[in-house]
């Protein structure tokens, strides 16, 4: 796909169906999907979410294409990234993980993914849910630009919003939750839109961002 795609304008390339996106999407097939199918779409599942935690976390230091390419690998080595299920995980599954050759092995890693799975337990208890607690960081409108560009995006690895949330998760014992792993989980859960203007997903996602902001007000759930 990488070797046929063109640019349309910065931040953007064209996909396989002439339709332009943000430009990474490109590199092939699996980021083609999970751009158009996941990114900055609103997670609500409490597992779902804590999978993305931890592989933000993994992907730390590294490409997301190497996080990316393994995923299946890595829900097979922790279980689905089931919160209760990891939680229970403990040396001997260290180890275990450790000579998994389908994961990052990685062992502050590992042991970071066990210990937040511990977290976000605590977390549930706390806030209802842990998607009732990271969306307490949604920025509002006036904290954002007037328009995503490629440029903004490479100038501001982290906001005010990702700085707060990093800040909250470690204050409770997170690892691996900086402020710029804080801001691409965002842009993964669709706490923000950072499709760039002009990305054929960008008004769509969008839509999918506002009905589910109006579903949970009107069920006043967690």
């Amino acid at each position: 796909m990488a070797a046929s795609a063109k640019d349309t304008a910065e931040g953007l390339r064209e996909g396989p169906d002439g339709r332009p996106r943000c430009a990474w999407s490109t590199v092939d097939d699996r980021h083609l999907r999970y751009h158009d199918e996941e990114w900055g779409r609103p997670v609500a599942e409490d597992d779902r979410l804590y999978e993305k935690v931890c592989l933000e976390g993994f992907q730390s230091g590294l490409s997301w294409r190497t996080i990316l390419h393994r995923r299946e690998a890595f829900r097979e080595a922790f279980g689905g990234f089931a919160i209760d299920t990891v939680a229970n995980l403990g040396s001997r599954d260290v180890e275990r993980l450790l000579r998994h050759d389908g994961i990052v092995r990685n062992r502050a890693k590992i042991e970071a993914a066990i210990h937040n799975a511990r977290r976000a337990q605590e977390l549930r208890d706390e806030a209802g849910s842990l998607g009732a607690f990271f969306r307490g960081f949604e920025p509002p409108p006036s904290a954002r630009p007037r328009t995503v560009t490629a440029r903004w995006l490479r100038d501001n690895p982290t906001t005010e919003a990702s700085i707060a949330l990093a800040r909250a998760l470690k204050s409770r014992g997170w690892k691996f939750v900086g402020p710029t792993t804080m801001y691409a989980l965002m842009q993964a859960l669709g706490l923000v839109n950072d499709h760039v203007a002009g990305c054929a997903l960008r008004d769509e996602v969008e839509r999918e961002r506002r009905e589910f902001r109006a579903a949970r007000a009107g069920s006043r759930g967690p």
